[in-house]
């Protein structure tokens, strides 16, 4: 991938790969997008081909407003209520295509609905702008693996594909974006946790479930194994082997192990989501054979960051 500053010729160069029906990397406020024209069947397979991602797993179309989604979309009052609350931001919302959609079907992933966030980062929004269309943007990195954080992220895992990469420096969130399923008459379900938590939706929305072992896989994150570094990591460690890599918690670090990281030295939920990936990113590099995460605590944001641990040691 080329890789490319934030100025506006940057962008603009950005726009037309994206019109074309090219790949552009770019930065959101959670984690880096690997993004497509999702009006493009060919372009957004690029993003599977690219990723390696199976067909199965659906896209996130990112837009500018609700009046965006309303011409791909159908838009309920519970959409409306959440968008006035978190958009832009990290809220993703599924609802129901509207007929007719002229977005690929491959954004879909054969479900009659469509994943849709309006993404506060500056520059995702000035390349949305600029672009003119919707665009499908998973997590800029191989299906499953890490999510990336940092530009070098993306140009490390994506050297050899034809695109171009928008540097826009670290996220400042680290966790991907919370997803929301509103396309059905009954409750709405929290498909995927993140910075908007459960509770954020609760003050907007009375009935909010969690999914069922039937629930449809209808937005990216809900695989069992997700999110994984390529060594074994291992959740709630109180103790690490000598060939381990430590991610401490506050005053919460295992015993033993090589090359401790404290993802938040003050026990700050925040600061931990953000540093999450960066330190799993710095973990897999390491002459270690393992890696072993000290307890989170599990409420409001630690929900999300148990959840994608969880994942990431899934096929341990």
């Amino acid at each position: 991938m080329e890789r490319l500053g934030d100025d506006p010729e940057s962008l603009q160069r950005a726009a037309e790969k994206l019109r074309d029906g090219g790949l552009v990397a770019f930065p959101t406020e959670t984690v880096y997008g690997l993004g497509a024209n999702a009006q493009n069947g060919q372009a957004v397979a690029r993003i599977f081909e690219a990723k390696g991602r199976p067909h199965f797993n659906p896209l996130i179309v990112h837009v500018l407003d609700l009046a965006h989604v309303s011409e791909f979309g159908i838009v309920n009052a519970q959409a409306e209520h959440l968008a006035e609350a978190f958009w832009p931001g990290p809220l993703t919302m599924v609802l129901p295509r509207r007929e007719g959609c002229i977005l690929s079907e491959l954004v879909s992933a054969g479900h009659p609905t469509v994943a849709f966030r309006s993404p506060a980062h500056p520059i995702a929004r000035c390349l949305l702008e600029e672009a003119g269309v919707p665009v499908s943007a998973p997590s800029a990195n191989p299906s499953g693996y890490l999510s990336p954080t940092r530009a070098d992220h993306v140009a490390q895992a994506f050297k050899d594909i034809d695109g171009l990469l928008i540097d826009g420096g670290p996220c400042r969130i680290g966790l991907e974006s919370t997803v929301v399923d509103l396309s059905s008459d009954g409750p709405a379900t929290l498909l995927r946790s993140g910075d908007v938590t459960l509770d954020n939706i609760r003050a907007y929305l009375s009935d909010v479930v969690l999914p069922s072992d039937d629930t449809p896989l209808l937005s990216p994150g809900m695989l069992a194994s997700h999110y994984a570094p390529h060594k074994p990591l291992r959740t709630n460690a109180t103790t690490a082997g000598d060939s381990e890599s430590v991610l401490a918690f506050g005053d919460s670090v295992p015993k033993g192990g090589k090359h401790l990281q404290n993802l938040s030295r003050s026990g700050n939920l925040i600061e931990a989501a953000a540093n999450l990936f960066e330190m799993l990113h710095i973990a897999e590099q390491q002459d270690v054979t393992g890696i072993a995460v000290a307890p989170i605590p599990g409420g409001g944001l630690g929900a999300a960051i148990n959840d994608r641990l969880r994942r990431a040691a899934h096929g341990d």
